[in-house]
């Protein structure tokens, strides 16, 4: 039987194979099975206590008390999310896109307030504004008795907007950056005026950064404890810690855990329908050039007293209270804390977490925007059940575990890591999502029509492109690991002491000014952390 001679492929027909559908390679799929399978633990932990409990105890757990707690914690999510990316939006373009006077030095102020843990953030709201703050001494010469009360859904409402904007200005920051400038130009070409092109062509591309940013902010809502404790507002993350803190048996709190979690899966189902089916990467495959700087022209006092009014509302008025505490501490003579070892502690700690969520969350990432299925959505939305936990669950569902099954890590600096990647991986995915978006796969398709693997088209033409959203992502997780506690103080190894560690054993024992130093270098180390980060994210894409 004759046989017809195989001739060469043309390079047409090689770049046909490369760019026709396939599937995620099964090595992707299991990696990122496993990621999801880790970031689960904390679930497993949750249903295996419930599981302890009868239905009719279960039931009994969902009284009328039960149900206005999660309302109000709810309402608080939506209120705080809402009022942060009106924040986050016009700020991240101010300092991205247009001709602000000192635009760098305000793309780190703006973030800076991202590194006050929000217990410190409320004390300093409450110093200021409670009822023997230092505002009423200032106005008490003048005949003011009285100023509203700060605690309470006001109160926290109020601080945890402040320290939490930074999670939506971050993404759409980095989301900017890597926005091709080609459609804003064609609207302007057409016609259009500066703010109706931001409106119309912009800020829809801007959609899955700002889902990004808004779903970080909605679960840290639903975690936090310390500002809702100091602030005296009854949230569910609250009455949490109470049931594991006054009970022997923890199975009641793991069933108000797993309603937490129900929550969660509604916020993950309403970012994921808010994205939509559009596209958002450029359709031809050139470099990408930078966007001309908008004019703001009369509106530049205007923006730029924006800016000041959200940083001295943020940052100058937070750490000018911790200022008073350490000039007080130096008046008084006091000895303050050790600081050495908890800070090369914390920078430890806070840059293992960086790099490994880094690292764990792009494989997920990759093969959600890349390969999307029912599966890979699952992987991906996994990893945002660890985050809306409150830390100490997620600390003790490692402790049982660690306990349990894995006695040679237990109380060890990885188990601390993982524990960090658990609560914070989420941070890291959605930024690398965002700018992962903005990439166009043909020009992975062109890289493997020339030869090149899957794995060396993603090193060589998708990762220098998604520097940004790495950036901004290890930027988010080291951050707010330097700032962690309940995991820290259950997870550490002994002696492991961390500048926010520090922090909280002085202020539970209402010495503040012994605080203040710890305070002040965990946001001293944080600033020079965002200088270099944002320096880098913009240097890559010049």
């Amino acid at each position: 039987m004759n046989v017809a001679p195989t001739r060469p492929q043309t390079s047409l027909e090689r770049w046909a194979r490369a760019t026709s559908p396939r599937r995620a390679s099964p090595l992707l799929v299991g990696v990122s099975g496993l990621i999801a399978a880790l970031m689960l633990l904390p679930l497993a932990y949750l249903l295996l206590r419930a599981s302890t409990l009868g239905w009719e105890a279960v039931v009994q757990m969902f009284r009328p008390r039960t149900l206005i707690v999660l309302a109000n914690s709810v309402l608080l999510t939506v209120v705080v999310t809402a009022i942060t990316v009106l924040l986050g939006i016009p700020l991240a373009w101010l300092t991205v896109r247009t001709d602000l006077p000192g635009r760098r030095a305000w793309s780190i102020l703006t973030a800076l307030p991202l590194v006050i843990p929000s217990y410190v953030g409320a004390y300093t709201l409450v110093a200021m504004m409670g009822p023997r703050g230092m505002l009423r001494e200032w106005l008490a010469p003048l005949g003011v008795e009285r100023l509203p009360d700060i605690y309470g859904f006001v109160g926290a409402a109020w601080a945890l907007t402040l320290f939490s904007f930074p999670y939506v200005l971050l993404n759409v920051r980095a989301a900017l950056l890597r926005l091709d400038p080609a459609q804003e130009e064609a609207a302007r070409s057409l016609g259009h005026t500066p703010w109706r092109t931001f409106w119309r062509v912009t800020l829809p591309n801007l959609r899955p950064a700002i889902a990004a940013g808004a779903l970080l902010v909605a679960l840290y809502v639903l975690s936090d404890f310390g500002a809702v404790s100091l602030l005296r507002f009854n949230s569910f993350t609250r009455a949490i810690y109470v049931q594991y803190q006054g009970s022997l048996d923890r199975s009641f709190a793991a069933v108000l855990s797993l309603l937490l979690v129900a929550v969660t899966l509604v916020l993950l189902v309403a970012e994921h329908r808010s994205r939509g089916l559009a596209r958002y990467y450029r359709a031809g495959t050139g470099v990408a050039r930078a966007a001309r700087p908008v004019a703001l022209g009369r509106w530049t006092f205007p923006a730029l007293l924006f800016c000041t009014a959200v940083v001295v509302a943020t940052l100058i008025l937070p750490v000018g209270v911790i200022l008073i505490w350490f000039s007080r501490a130096l008046r008084t003579g006091k000895e303050f804390l050790p600081l050495g070892a908890a800070a090369l502690h914390s920078l430890e700690a806070a840059s293992l977490a960086a790099l490994a969520a880094s690292a764990l969350a792009l494989p997920v990432v990759y093969l959600a925007v890349r390969y999307p299925s029912r599966f890979s959505a699952l992987a991906e939305r996994a990893a945002y059940v660890g985050h809306a936990l409150p830390g100490i669950v997620v600390a003790l569902s490692l402790v049982f575990f660690g306990a349990n099954f894995l006695t040679p890590l237990y109380q060890t600096l990885p188990m601390l890591v993982f524990a960090y990647v658990v609560l914070f991986l989420p941070q890291a995915q959605g930024s690398q999502r965002a700018s992962l978006m903005q990439i166009n796969p043909r020009l992975e398709e062109a890289a493997r029509s020339l030869g090149l693997t899957p794995l060396q088209a993603l090193r060589r033409v998708s990762l220098p492109l998604l520097a940004p959203g790495l950036a901004a992502g290890m930027a988010l997780v080291f951050l707010t690991t330097m700032k962690e506690l309940p995991a820290t103080l259950l997870l550490a190894p002994t002696g492991f002491t961390t500048l926010a560690t520090q922090i909280w054993s002085a202020t539970e024992a209402a010495s503040y000014a012994r605080a203040s130093a710890p305070a002040l270098l965990l946001v001293a180390i944080s600033a020079l952390s965002l200088v270099f980060l944002i320096g880098r994210e913009e240097r890559s894409t010049l």
